[in-house]
């Protein structure tokens, strides 16, 4: 028996209403805020994201699916969305329009990663990205964004966590007091982070093993660093995120996993969850992957979020979203000419915009109005041979168990109606 690969999931179809719900509201947040959406291919030059994500991350090292081609190229499937979208911008000369070129994405995300609750190794993100101002009000405005729609769609107790980690010109001294601080540590330290503190020391602040974490609470934060360029901006992120009204809470532990984040960086997590991969999105400012990929200096800023993890809240907060829609008509019938009849009537019912099925086999009327009611339509037409000569139909309404007879030319006009 086949089974869907581990790490992946079908989206089944009473599952779709979350989906539906969450692509919607993302939509109208989108045309709300003035982004328009691209679709990037779901594979790429593995280059592409060793030299954006950073060759010492691990999705770069564990977590790519990564492969060589028949032409002899090595493509990876996208493990993120906002290196394919520069590349796009690059590619595509969108620096010649006017900026910040504003877009979004809906896409597959792949990662060979352990699978957990709202995180899958093929999983889902909604993201946006503002390419070309480096303007703190704009880093407010992706985060507006992105509070906005959790609250548009009905989740409550959220946290805003913020930080800035500084850029090319402050970070390295960081650096260098974080290494010092971690190398007192070293011997209680797991095994990833004693790799890190020589090839990834800002990714120390990430990792969730209790003992590190621990060590992790007294660690230097890169706020007391930053060069003044770097606390103007935050400074004044945060004037504006008050300014909208928008709560948040410093966190000297949040660096996010990728190598291209300069200052800003956020996440949006349910209050109260603890542990590993909680964080429902986040994102930050990224200044230089623009100039990494070829293109001319250009600041960016940008957000994604997960919409398993989305669903799973949803759920686990009991948000109410539109049920997956059923037909409006069923028609049922009794023997062969009743059967053209109701081949011909489901056609033009759909013809006029009306949701409409029927039955396929020789089903009983009992069984066939059984499938009727399971089906949650509205109404159902029941034609026989003794409607096919009379040339008309019995309409019932479902919900009040209740039926008339009416003339089959008339049966759309009456059903528009309703």
């Amino acid at each position: 028996m086949y089974r869907a690969p581990r790490g992946t999931s079908d989206i089944l179809p009473h599952e779709q209403g979350y989906w539906s719900f969450v692509k919607k509201k993302a939509s109208d947040i989108c045309e709300l805020y003035v982004y328009q959406r691209i679709d990037t291919p779901v594979f790429e030059d593995a280059r592409l994201f060793v030299r954006s994500i950073g060759e010492e991350t691990d999705i770069v090292e564990k977590e790519m699916y990564s492969f060589e081609d028949k032409g002899g190229d090595l493509i990876t499937l996208r493990p993120e969305g906002t290196a394919p979208v520069c590349r796009a911008y690059v590619e595509h000369g969108m620096q010649t329009l006017p900026q910040p070129v504003k877009l979004y994405y809906m896409a597959a995300i792949f990662r060979y990663e352990r699978p957990q609750a709202g995180r899958y190794r093929q999983h889902h993100q909604f993201g946006a990205e503002a390419i070309g101002d480096s303007d703190p009000a704009l880093d407010a405005e992706i985060i507006d964004m992105a509070w906005r729609l959790y609250i548009n769609l009905g989740l409550k107790e959220l946290t805003l966590n913020l930080n800035s980690i500084g850029c090319n010109a402050c970070r390295p001294a960081y650096l260098d007091s974080l290494k010092s601080y971690y190398s007192r540590h070293k011997e209680s330290l797991c095994a990833d982070c004693r790799r890190r503190l020589l090839k990834n020391t800002l990714r120390l602040l990430d990792c969730k093993n209790p003992t590190c974490l621990s060590i992790s609470e007294q660690a230097p934060r890169s706020i007391d660093f930053l060069c003044q360029e770097c606390a103007e901006h935050f400074d004044k992120l945060t004037g504006y995120l008050k300014l909208l009204g928008i709560p948040f809470s410093l966190s000297h532990r949040l660096v996010r996993g990728l190598d291209y984040y300069t200052k800003t960086v956020f996440e949006i997590t349910p209050e109260g969850e603890t542990g590993a991969q909680v964080a429902i999105g986040g994102g930050g400012r990224y200044d230089n992957l623009i100039e990494q990929l070829g293109g001319k200096p250009t600041p960016a800023v940008g957000f994604a979020t997960g919409i398993e993890r989305i669903v799973l809240n949803l759920k686990k907060q009991q948000v109410a979203v539109t049920d997956t829609p059923t037909p409006s008509v069923f028609i049922a019938y009794l023997g062969n000419e009743a059967k053209k009849k109701a081949i011909e009537l489901i056609s033009q019912l759909r013809n006029a915009g009306i949701s409409a099925v029927g039955t396929f086999g020789d089903r009983s009327l009992k069984s066939q109005l059984k499938q009727a009611d399971a089906s949650k339509v509205r109404y159902t037409l029941i034609i026989g041979e003794d409607e096919v000569k009379s040339k008309t139909a019995v309409l019932r309404n479902m919900a009040k168990g209740e039926q008339q007879t009416i003339p089959i030319d008339r049966v759309i006009t009456s059903l528009s109606k309703h």
